[in-house]
């Protein structure tokens, strides 16, 4: 436990920090399951619409450093390249 009273803040506000950052991820990660779901199914408008949802939260992420602008980079090219070769079909 700290000691001081500086810890102490320090500690809440990690906290916060964390509980907060765990729910973009997972918010990530939930869209990306719905995404890659619309994929294996062929439908193409649905995706579409998952990926702008998509990418708004991974840029929300990155933007308060959830995720390096590297990762996020490679998560949104990896989406819209899995959303081009459908449409491509």
């Amino acid at each position: 436990m700290p000691h001081s009273k500086q810890a102490r803040k320090r500690l809440r506000q990690s906290e916060v920090r964390r509980v907060y950052n765990k729910s973009l991820r997972s918010r990530i990660r939930t869209l990306t399951k719905a995404f890659d779901g619309h994929i294996e199914e062929n439908e193409t408008e649905e995706a579409g619409t998952v990926l702008r949802q998509l990418v708004s939260q991974i840029d929300k992420a990155t933007k308060v450093n959830v995720y390096h602008r590297n990762t996020a980079a490679r998560k949104k090219a990896h989406a819209a390249r899995q959303l081009n070769s459908l449409a491509a079909k």
